[in-house]
């Protein structure tokens, strides 16, 4: 067999696979223009952003929270091979049920070859919050000058946050904290405005007639509470409500 002999049979059997074997793959259902259509990894990163913004703002909405937020989508890896969707993507937030914090998003295609993908994203929210100014320790009153707002991210503040100093000045703490450590409520807690012992003036308030008299806690409480006191008068003891530090007031 010489050279062109077998340079024939080679170009020959190149044209059988080209002209035959192609369009019986396609017969069967292959197509390698789509086979060769992949969805790109920064096309889920994108449908996976712009549905979390939309979610967010949405959250805000409803939760009357006012903050600016910030999402990261975590990189996908290269290697993935996904066919191109001929439908929408669909998306939905799997877990949690709120977008904060780390979150999980399903993507998926619903059309002719579908797929669903999980990509992980995480959300952060930053608001004012009311945090202390130094370290303070158990029992501690709180002043105006103990307390500051500074914006910090609340998706973290699992125990909750307080947004105004005004809600803090005059508590006292149940729990030593340090220097700009956003504050909770469960850290706070009405401080005493009259102990037992102290001496307090007693009102008593019948119609338009307003009685003020002496009197001795013989109990503490905090601001609204009703405590013993005796009506240094009459040596009496009744119950008052606190109004006030060294204030209580009677019904009559």
């Amino acid at each position: 067999m010489n050279v062109m002999t077998t340079l024939f049979r080679h170009m020959m059997a190149k044209r059988r696979f080209s002209f035959g074997v192609l369009p019986a793959l396609c017969l069967l259902g292959y197509n390698p223009l789509q086979a060769a259509a992949l969805v790109m990894p920064e096309e889920l990163i994108g449908a996976t952003e712009g549905f979390l913004e939309f979610s967010v703002e949405d959250y805000l909405e409803r939760s009357e929270i006012q903050a600016r937020y910030e999402i990261s989508v975590n990189p996908l890896d290269p290697r993935l091979r996904l066919a191109a969707c001929d439908s929408d993507l669909t998306q939905a937030l799997e877990s949690p049920a709120q977008p904060v914090g780390r979150v999980t998003v399903r993507v998926s295609c619903e059309g002719s070859t579908p797929w669903t993908i999980f990509v992980p994203a995480q959300v952060r929210l930053f608001s004012p919050v009311v945090v202390a100014t130094r370290p303070l320790n158990r029992g501690d009153l709180l002043g105006p000058d103990t307390v500051a707002l500074a914006e910090q991210d609340i998706g973290t503040l699992t125990r909750g946050y307080l947004t105004s100093t005004e809600l803090v000045v005059g508590r006292k703490m149940t729990r030593p904290v340090r220097t700009g450590q956003a504050l909770t409520p469960a850290l706070l807690e009405l401080a005493e405005s009259i102990k037992r012992g102290d001496q307090v003036v007693i009102s008593a308030r019948s119609g338009g007639i307003n009685v003020r008299m002496p009197g001795e806690a013989l109990s503490g409480g905090t601001l609204g509470q009703q405590i013993s006191v005796r009506n240094l008068s009459s040596q009496r003891v009744i119950k008052a409500r606190i109004a006030g530090p060294g204030q209580v007031e009677v019904e009559m």
